[in-house]
């Protein structure tokens, strides 16, 4: 990684593998070996619809193991069917990390990516053509825990129904994905987070008028902010030293990507390089961070997953510019509207509000301040009609 020196394809992955390795090593200091183990094991046996936090399900460290090892999981996979190095990749990997500490885990996201891998087979695609949208995809795996362990049904009908509805969730995907993208030109960064609210409010619907009753429920853990503050701080400050350090020519190319409008999701790693995305993720990081403390927000499991979203699409469209003042006009909602800034899903609609960055960047900062404003009452609202079945609540709400 030295200034005249390009990294090869596999050092790019090695390096985008260490994030997850860092929070592995950081979730055994954080827990005791023996209670990691046990806690992994509640993550992935307990319904985990919006808003369960697995720092309270399974302990800190069994949420960091459950996180880091579906990201490595998720590289090794894209590495090894010889996909190409974007944005998309960090993107994918760094929101598969994120929602791995307040829904996907270890079981639950194996029957959507099988289902994306027949729809491959069907229509005859190269292996891995709609793997990334496989890994957003996986935003509805809660409704695969909610079926496995519904008790209104006999094991085996538990099992047949949640590979049905599995497998058809994936198969459905890509093709929706794809078209979905009409509907709002790009100006909302969480495609697959539309196209998933539209696959979860069916299959909720069907589920309840069978019967079958998802309930609400709020697992949200607070009292830990400076911790994960500094844990959080160590690993952005390090990326902005280590842009600047590696690229001579980094600020330029930084300054490039502030001048962007974030529209239609561009991939800064094709654009202006590794590093430059790297201090521009780095930054963000940062920035959110500072803002949540500022506000008095929780820092944890929902909290600390939402603020990876925003650094996963730092390579893929948005920037200090574009974010700031979406998010400003969710603050200034929470002012004006009949809730906290600091509630649990409006502290998560203040970060994941960002999806709609690209038209502050597009049409100015006023234009965010009301698309961030008008959005916090939909995102607020809308996962009542699935349930909160759908992860990416925001990318469907956006």
């Amino acid at each position: 990684m030295g200034r005249t020196k390009q990294l090869t394809r596999k050092q790019k992955f090695m390096v985008l593998a260490l994030g997850p390795i860092y929070f592995i090593i950081v979730g055994f200091l954080l827990q005791p070996v023996g209670s990691v183990f046990h806690g992994l094991y509640q993550i992935m046996v307990e319904p985990d619809f919006l808003i369960t936090d697995y720092f309270v399900v399974g302990g800190p460290g069994a949420a960091f193991l459950n996180a880091g090892v579906l990201s490595l999981i998720s590289i090794a996979m894209i590495y090894h069917l010889g996909l190409e190095f974007t944005g998309h990749t960090v993107t994918s990997v760094s929101l598969m990390f994120g929602f791995s500490l307040f829904g996907k885990n270890l079981m639950n996201i194996w029957l959507i990516l099988l289902g994306v891998v027949l729809y491959e087979r069907y229509h005859k695609a190269p292996p891995g053509q709609y793997l990334y949208i496989g890994f957003y995809g996986t935003s509805l795996s809660p409704i695969i825990t909610q079926v496995l362990t519904a008790q209104e049904l006999p094991f085996i009908g538990r099992m047949l129904l949640g590979i049905f509805t599995g497998i058809t969730i994936g198969f459905v995907l890509p093709p929706l994905a794809t078209h979905v993208h009409y509907a709002h030109r790009g100006y909302s960064l969480y495609n697959v987070g539309f196209a998933g609210g539209i696959i979860a409010t069916v299959i909720i619907s069907l589920f309840k008028s069978f019967g079958f009753q998802v309930e609400s429920r709020l697992i949200w853990s607070s009292g830990n902010n400076q911790l994960y503050f500094d844990v959080l701080a160590v690993l952005f400050i390090g990326m902005i030293v280590g842009g600047f350090f590696l690229d001579q020519d980094v600020w330029e190319k930084y300054r490039n990507i502030l001048r962007t409008s974030g529209h239609g999701g561009v991939d800064y790693t094709k654009t202006e390089g590794g590093t430059a995305t790297m201090v521009n993720m780095g930054v963000n990081g940062m920035v959110v961070l500072i803002i949540l403390m500022v506000l008095g927000a929780d820092l944890n499991g929902p909290t600390i997953g939402s603020i990876f979203t925003v650094i996963g699409f730092s390579s893929t469209g948005k920037h200090v510019r574009n974010i700031v003042p979406v998010m400003a006009g969710v603050i200034l909602a929470g002012y004006a509207k009949q809730w906290s800034i600091t509630d649990p899903s409006a502290t998560l609609a203040l970060l994941l509000s960002t999806t709609l960055a690209p038209i502050a960047g597009e049409f100015g900062p006023l234009a965010g301040i009301v698309a961030g404003f008008l959005h916090s009452s939909v995102a607020l609202n809308v996962g009542i009609v699935y349930g909160g079945m759908n992860l990416y609540n925001n990318g469907f709400a956006g």
